[in-house]
């Protein structure tokens, strides 16, 4: 196998290995999302959902960039990771006593009394947070998802459990506070146990160096945390609780197969491609191949669930939560371009200097502002066309700059998703014919039977048409089952 192909291979297998336990945890995820959403109203979600909105920016302010830098390091010293450890951990309790002063007044605007109650409680997870993310960036530079996926798998398993009896309790919103300050606690202390990393003794050295390069991804990265939240603000306000609450579990059901695809893509690409920035050729061909993969897995995963929302939601959820399929469906819509936009914004990392991913940011939510302004006071529904309309100008914009750092040329790249949309279109119409077909079926059986055709009609067109992205995929299976076995 010659270097090009053992490298491509190598950042799909650590794809594969992140998606894995990315699969494991999303179907746990949405067990658990289902038993809480099912003992719950949506009003619980919706006040939920305006604090998520708060802790997502803290996150992003509280790493600022650091981490990244340090993947992207050639050789990070020891002072340097104790440097980013310290700026953490005073920034997150910094940032924690803020928040914290400003659940009063925030509860008095919505009218939601519970919000100044639960804050305090789930901005525990910025100290946590805090207190691991070099643990967990030393283990990505050294390529160990394998541990790091365990690790996740069992947080997330951890946490599921005392949500669902929290919820069976009768405890309501706070089960979902518990379940996420409690995935973040399990995580901290098994990246402790497991890594022998410690802020001990030694110089601190200074932040400056990384500074510039780690700012602007902190001021992106945040750009681009306000504006994926900022609409949950406005629906909550303009409209109710309950509107929000069904538009925030019809985002997190979407986000559940997104956010796996998207983390394993950005966790493992990142420092593989950082590896290779300089062999042009080869990082081109890297680049090509994982956008490939990524669009044969997630394509039909978003088609799928568009044809079977109904039933999905028929099946699992109780009628309370019904008014949700619309905004579901549209957000799915949008589900299909967030994760090859996100190799694109990887390539601009590793190869640019930062300064036109913030510029790229700016112009990007600058149509997104249009977007909101037009679509929030018209209705939810239009709030969620936009976010997909979104979506589409992100892959766009992502994609053109990336153009000026690899040699791949646009017409390649949309050549590397083509057989996979297609192929993808045709499993699509089947599922909506055989709809019609048993539409007088039982719900249970309806899904089942949709997903069975589904899949045997994508994997059957995906072999027929002799897709190369099928091949990579089998190939990275073998991989890693002979890794297991071994």
């Amino acid at each position: 196998m010659d270097d090009n192909r053992q490298l491509s291979r190598r950042v799909a297998s650590g794809v594969a290995w992140s998606l894995s336990e990315k699969i494991g945890s999303m179907l746990l995820q949405m067990v658990v999302s289902i038993v809480v959403a099912n003992q719950l109203a949506p009003m619980d979600f919706g006040v939920m959902a305006v604090l998520t909105v708060f802790t997502a920016l803290a996150q992003v302010v509280v790493d600022s960039g650091f981490s990244q830098t340090l993947i992207r390091k050639a050789a990070p010293t020891d002072g340097e990771y104790r440097a980013v450890f310290r700026f953490n951990i005073l920034t997150s309790l910094g940032l924690y006593v803020l928040l914290t002063a400003l659940a009063p007044p925030m509860a008095r605007y919505y009218g939601w009394p519970e919000i100044a109650s639960v804050a305090p409680v789930l901005y525990l997870l910025l100290p946590l947070n805090a207190l691991c993310v070099i643990q967990n960036t030393i283990m990505v530079r050294e390529f160990r998802f394998a541990q790091l996926s365990t690790i996740t798998f069992l947080s997330s398993l951890t946490s599921g459990i005392v949500a669902i009896a929290m919820a069976l309790a009768g405890c309501g919103v706070w089960s979902l506070a518990a379940q996420r300050v409690t995935m973040m606690a399990a995580k901290a202390a098994m990246l402790w146990l497991h890594s022998p990393w410690r802020p001990r003794g030694g110089k601190t050295s200074s932040l400056r160096e990384m500074a510039p390069y780690s700012l602007r991804l902190m001021s992106t990265d945040l750009i681009t945390s306000l504006y994926n939240n900022v609409a949950q603000l406005f629906i909550g306000k303009i409209y109710s609780g309950d509107a929000l609450g069904y538009y925030n579990q019809a985002q997190k059901l979407k986000d559940m197969p997104v956010t796996s695809t998207m983390q394993s893509i950005q966790s493992v690409t990142f420092p593989a491609l950082a590896k290779i920035a300089g062999e042009r050729e080869k990082f081109a061909e890297g680049y090509r191949r994982v956008v490939m993969v990524t669009a044969f897995v997630i394509f039909p995963v978003m088609a799928g669930l568009i044809a079977t929302a109904d039933d999905i939601y028929t099946l699992l959820l109780k009628p309370e939560w019904h008014p949700a399929v619309p905004y579901f469906r549209i957000l799915c819509v949008a589900g299909i371009f967030y994760p090859v936009a996100t190799v694109a914004y990887n390539v601009l990392k590793v190869r640019s200097d930062g300064a036109i991913i913030l510029r790229l940011e700016i112009i990007k939510k600058v149509v997104m502002t249009v977007i909101l302004a037009v679509t929030i006071p018209i209705s939810v529904r239009a709030v969620a066309w936009g976010m997909a309309a979104a979506s589409a100008c992100d892959l766009a914009a992502n994609a053109i700059a990336a153009r000026r750092y690899t040699s791949l040329t646009l017409w390649r790249l949309v050549r590397a998703m083509l057989p996979a949309a297609a192929v993808t279109a045709l499993m699509y119409g089947v599922v909506m014919l055989l709809g019609l077909w048993t539409a007088e079926w039982h719900v249970a059986a309806r899904l089942a039977a949709k997903i069975v055709c589904g899949v045997a009609a994508y994997t059957a067109f995906a072999a027929a048409a002799r897709l190369e992205a099928m091949h990579e995929v089998i190939e990275i299976a073998r991989e890693l089952t002979g890794h297991a076995k071994r």
